[in-house]
């Protein structure tokens, strides 16, 4: 059973549609990449499996389990959308940490604030903030930022941010881990940075989608990859099928186009 099913997600903002007909599977342990030009559709697609937007319709699916459904009108409540969004940590393209909270308290605030709803959260608070914070350096020490706990972003380089940001995501232990064009606001050095973060987790069989320009480490670490253009999953396939066999017009245009901004041909 695949871990995640998406089927048929369409959404549009106003007249635009962004997203027409998307559907795709993932197995658990997988690394899904997500590539094409701006504006394909890419980083909405990921809101939408997150619930930062609400599709127009289609069905999304974890384990088996339907955590949407277009088709029926009943309104999911707040705790259901939370509860939704608990499959899948997001780690965004700016970092989006909280300027006041070190990088520490940036990792620890999801799951502080998610202990909250604990029907044993008053008689052990204490204890279950200590388990958190124990968590938290943890997962800093893991991207090896356990001498940079106690810094604010500010203090922090965009490689240090980004690594913040995935610990933050992997704090509430995630079935799928989603990343939105993680390098592209950093420089050269630091995307490598990120990069050898991201594999090290791929290969501790970590599920992931990643929307990724980076098309050498998209061919060397996923599984499967899809090309979208213009709202629609254009072609998908293996790395090699893709980047190697490619069969859709707009997908050879498209990494020709890659290969000439990056002086390959």
């Amino acid at each position: 059973m695949p871990i995640l099913e998406a089927e048929h997600i369409c959404k549009s903002f106003g007249k635009t549609e962004v997203l027409k007909d998307i559907s795709f599977s993932l197995e658990k342990s997988q690394v899904l990449s997500i590539i094409g030009s701006s504006g394909s559709g890419k980083t909405t697609l990921l809101r939408c499996l997150n619930f930062l937007e609400t599709p127009d319709s289609g069905i999304i699916k974890v384990n088996g389990e339907t955590i949407f459904d277009g088709g029926n009108k009943t309104k999911q409540s707040e705790g259901q959308i939370r509860n939704s969004r608990l499959h899948f940590g997001l780690v965004f393209q700016s970092f989006n940490l909280f300027p006041q909270y070190t990088a520490l308290g940036n990792v620890m605030l999801a799951s502080q604030l998610h202990a909250k709803e604990r029907p044993d959260f008053k008689e052990r608070k204490k204890e279950i903030y200590a388990e958190i914070e124990e968590m938290g350096k943890d997962l800093l020490d893991q991207m090896g930022l356990s001498d940079r706990m106690d810094n604010y972003p500010h203090q922090l380089s965009g490689g240090q941010c980004q690594r913040v940001a995935i610990a933050r995501a992997l704090a509430l232990k995630p079935d799928i881990l989603c990343f939105d064009e993680p390098t592209s606001a950093l420089d050269p050095e630091l995307t490598g940075e990120v990069l050898r973060v991201i594999k090290s987790l791929a290969d501790k069989k970590m599920t992931m989608i990643i929307v990724t320009h980076e098309m050498a480490f998209a061919h060397d670490v996923s599984d499967f990859v899809i090309f979208m253009d213009d709202g629609r999953i254009m072609e998908q396939g293996t790395p090699q099928q893709l980047f190697e066999n490619t069969h859709e017009e707009r997908t050879k245009q498209f990494l020709h186009r890659y290969q000439q901004d990056q002086g390959q041909i």
